[in-house]
């Protein structure tokens, strides 16, 4: 395994990495579940340059990417002001929007790694944390859990036409 470096990204020049790192990263995962119309229009609605350009260059959002020792990008992670559909969501909420590595580097440690400086910058800025997760992604959910998240809610996560049916984990910053 080569050695992995994770950095903030701050410029706008990156956003075509990382909206073909989403694409890519999100289909890898969860392409399978998906009839290829609704995959197509979730991708070319949710992973564009132009919604990582949005991300990137927002002061209230954040961005991470992972690259192995050759600078290559192999995973990345989002955060931002809360805005899943949570009950009653209490003021100054954040969420970690998305975290994907790609398949071949999973299972190392760099989620973690990944998760723990996201984690430290959500904390630091707001009073409780939130995130989206597949009710059937059971890994995803430990891994939550092991960092002081529950699931408070369940919705519908919209792929395409598709509703795939989610959890909404929580935590109270600094738990």
């Amino acid at each position: 395994m080569t050695s992995t470096h994770i950095r903030s990204v701050v410029t706008g020049r990156e956003a075509g990495v990382l909206a073909e790192l989403g694409a890519s990263t999100f289909t890898e995962t969860f392409g399978h579940l998906y009839q290829e119309q609704d995959l197509a229009a979730f991708l070319a609605h949710k992973h564009t340059v132009a919604e990582y350009e949005q991300l990137i260059t927002d002061p209230a959002a954040a961005v991470w990417i992972v690259e192995d020792g050759n600078g290559n990008a192999i995973g990345y992670a989002t955060a931002k002001p809360c805005s899943l559909p949570v009950p009653n969501l209490p003021p100054r909420s954040g969420e970690l929007q998305r975290l994907y590595l790609r398949r071949e580097f999973q299972g190392a440690g760099i989620g973690r790694r990944l998760l723990a400086i996201v984690l430290q910058w959500l904390t630091e800025r707001f009073d409780a944390i939130y995130l989206s997760v597949y009710q059937d992604n059971h890994g995803a959910q430990r891994l939550y859990r092991s960092h002081g998240f529950e699931v408070v809610h369940e919705y519908h996560f919209m792929v395409g036409d598709h509703a795939d049916p989610e959890y909404i984990m929580g935590r109270v910053a600094g738990s």
